[in-house]
């Protein structure tokens, strides 16, 4: 989940959204972009996703670093469907064949996914990780699923120290790992084998750690979040929006 690059985002206009109204208006979106179909409903959909890019005051270069690495995967996906078949020819180009109904299908596949990610990304990154995690207690999900979230993202960032401590010691006793090999992948298991058990150790130790603190005692509702009525009236213009995106699609 990506955090708050900047505190001045959170007085945005799309930072200063419900955080409740912002996690259901991403849920209700992204259905709504997946049920898209035709190409005036796609254009329709870039422009929603720039308008609410916009409004949440983040920089391009911010949306550039987080698409990089899922441009990869877009991308193979995008190859595998210009390349599949179809009846009407668009282009031949000796062995290579593209066909106008691979076109229309990696086009629609990638406009949706970077339009859900993008959305996503705008939503999530103009307020700290509490404000989300307050706002799904808020919505009435259960206290234990809400903070085995929150510790699963506080955490991962524990094993990749971890790991990047365990990689030194390695390297530090002469492992180089630059070539794959079966000592190299016997390593590399024993190392994931050692990060498991470690994480393991490490989460039994915070669980007795929060129930000798009385964890699980009290389940008090949040506080702190209300609802405006100008708040009210935006999600239900996104609501609109998106059942008004289903029916075109």
């Amino acid at each position: 989940m990506p955090s708050c690059p900047d505190k001045s985002l959170h007085s945005s206009i799309l930072g200063r959204w419900d955080p409740r109204f912002r996690l259901i208006a991403l849920i209700l979106l992204a259905f709504s972009f997946s049920a898209v179909t035709r190409f005036y409903a796609v254009i329709l959909m870039l422009l929603i996703t720039g308008c609410f890019w916009a409004l949440s005051g983040l920089p391009l270069s911010y949306l550039k670093q987080r698409l990089k690495y899922p441009s990869m995967l877009v991308l193979m996906l995008v190859l595998m469907l210009l390349f599949s078949g179809g009846e009407t020819l668009l282009m031949k180009m000796g062995f290579i064949t593209i066909t106008t109904e691979g076109a229309e299908a990696a086009f629609l596949v990638a406009a949706r996914f970077y339009s859900i990610l993008s959305l996503a990304i705008a939503l999530f990154a103009v307020a700290p990780l509490m404000v989300h995690i307050n706002a799904l207690r808020a919505l009435g999900l259960p206290a234990i699923m809400v903070d085995m979230a929150l510790l699963m993202v506080r955490y991962l960032e524990v094993i990749k120290q971890d790991m990047h401590a365990m990689n030194i010691s390695m390297r530090l006793r002469g492992f180089r790992g630059g070539s794959w090999s079966l000592t190299t992948i016997r390593v590399n298991s024993w190392l994931v084998g050692s990060l498991l058990l470690r994480s393991y150790e490490r989460s039994e130790r915070i669980y007795q750690a929060m129930r000798l603190r009385g964890y699980g005692w009290t389940d008090n509702p949040p506080t702190g979040l209300s609802l405006k009525v100008v708040d009210s009236s935006v999600f239900l213009l996104v609501v609109v929006v998106a059942i008004s995106l289903v029916w075109m699609g």
